[in-house]
């Protein structure tokens, strides 16, 4: 691709203005494409890191919207209360997770980074917390990064849903192999029904922002 058109292309996606929340201009960029992160593979199928899998299986099963390979993503794509909606899941693994994404956004032709939502894990934040937001930063979810390095914007938005962080010696862990260990391991029964619940109330945001847009489900739901 040469640079002149990924510019060009890049552009289309670039933010046009600041939307305030209960203005017309909110309205103009619903959400047509919901990435959840994660890593492809049966071993990887239980793990922390892969709560953004959880979540698109799950709401494809309630919709009844089946996946299927294609190219770098397992795409399902249908109707949501209402709403053409196609769900994905990257197969470029976690920390590549924006090469699938930026081909996704020329494949369906988004208009605005706002018709993109990211399902995802957060280390930061208490096991089964949720917290939905419009834009940011990636906040250390190297899949986040990756997706916003590739497609030259924060302006998109992203339900997180807490793992909690590591403990090494009584103390919280920032040590690379230690969370790398955590994120990709199965967490014990006790927590993986917690974060079965998280997923499921995120499956009710994910639903709000399709129908209502992001403001109204960061009202209700943050």
């Amino acid at each position: 691709m040469s640079g002149g058109l990924f510019q060009k292309l890049r552009g289309l996606i670039a933010p046009k203005r600041s939307t305030a929340p209960g203005t017309a201009d909110e309205d103009t960029y619903r959400v047509r494409l919901v990435v959840g992160l994660g890593n492809p593979g049966g071993e990887y199928a239980g793990n922390r890191h892969n709560i953004g899998f959880w979540a698109m299986n799950r709401l494809a099963r309630r919709h009844r919207i089946e996946f299927s390979h294609s190219g770098q993503a397992s795409l399902a794509t249908g109707e949501i209360d209402g709403r053409q909606v196609t769900l994905a899941k990257p197969r470029t693994f976690v920390n590549k997770s924006g090469v699938a994404v930026w081909n996704l956004i020329k494949r369906l032709e988004l208009d605005d980074a706002r018709e993109l939502l990211v399902v995802c894990d957060d280390i930061d934040m208490p096991v089964a917390k949720m917290r939905l937001r419009a834009d940011g930063g990636f906040g250390g979810q190297n899949g986040l990064k990756s997706i916003i390095e590739t497609i030259g914007s924060e302006q998109f938005p992203r339900l997180r849903v807490g793992v909690g962080r590591p403990f090494a010696n009584g103390e919280p862990s920032y040590e690379p192999s230690v969370v790398g260990d955590y994120l990709l391991s199965d967490p014990p029964p006790e927590e993986r029904d917690r974060l079965d619940k998280a997923v499921d109330r995120a499956l009710s945001v994910i639903e709000l922002v399709l129908s209502d847009g992001v403001e109204t489900a960061m009202r209700k739901y943050n």
